[in-house]
């Protein structure tokens, strides 16, 4: 019976291992990286440079102007300044009437007139002024809901964008969302292995983000049980020492 026990956990043992093994690996591997890697350089901080800031003067108009031209009716957000190619520009977030999504209208501060979402021209000087090196763009794409598919490292931010790709070694990628006027992130290639390995980690191969998937929890489990697997072999497998006969 000992034997047959002992068996069967082998058994299991090597079948829970050659489940669960490769996934041990890239999450092994996945937390060697993430705990050797300096996060600055995982989100390109050292790659912006520093926005200056707003020097406020006399004439500028009051967000009421500007507020008076949005739809009627409509939920007001969030009112702030920002630095659009070096103008002071309102960015003011709303939400229309029997809108579920929350929509943004650039005006310019000293004269209260509406501007439009950026343009491509225009998203590529914001983004060159925000990259710390004095490199060219390698190529310019417009992203919206639309053409979404693959673009992982955009997920969850606002559309539409503009991805600002730099000749550089690093291969940074700098998205300037259109309808806010401003940088809203920095993706490079180290970026790029983090979010891979990151996918690994969680089992979630879509979302990359969800951790909560049922993938995951069956292979934690599996773990577990690889591990207890092992436990309970050692000890079946171990001699006790006997007691002399006295």
């Amino acid at each position: 019976m000992r034997r047959n026990f002992r068996y069967q956990i082998r058994r299991w043992h090597r079948y829970l291992g050659l489940l669960a093994g490769l996934q041990f690996l890239g999450w092994t591997v996945g937390g060697l990286y993430f705990s050797w890697s300096n996060i600055d350089e995982i989100h390109g901080d050292f790659q912006r440079r520093e926005v200056p800031a707003m020097t406020w003067s006399p004439g500028w108009v009051s967000p009421d102007s500007v507020l008076a031209k949005l739809p009627a009716q409509s939920h007001l957000l969030d009112v702030k300044v920002v630095n659009v190619l070096g103008n002071p520009t309102y960015q003011v977030k709303y939400q229309p009437p029997a809108a579920k999504e929350v929509q943004y209208q650039l005006a310019d501060a000293r004269t209260g007139q509406l501007r439009p979402m950026l343009s491509r021209p225009e998203a590529v000087q914001v983004a060159q002024a925000a990259f710390l090196a004095n490199v060219p763009v390698k190529r310019v794409a417009y992203l919206t809901a639309a053409n979404l598919t693959g673009q992982h490292e955009y997920r969850e931010s606002p559309l539409p964008a503009w991805a600002v790709t730099m000749d550089h070694p690093s291969g940074t990628t700098v998205y300037v969302a259109a309808a806010l006027g401003t940088v809203t992130k920095f993706r490079n290639d180290k970026w790029r292995v983090f979010d891979f390995l990151w996918m690994l980690h969680t089992m979630d191969y879509q979302t990359r983000d969800h951790i909560g998937n049922w993938l995951l929890r069956a292979f934690s489990i599996a773990g577990v049980l690889t591990v207890l697997s092992g436990l309970a072999l050692y000890v079946s497998s171990s001699r006790l020492p006997r007691r002399r006969a006295r």
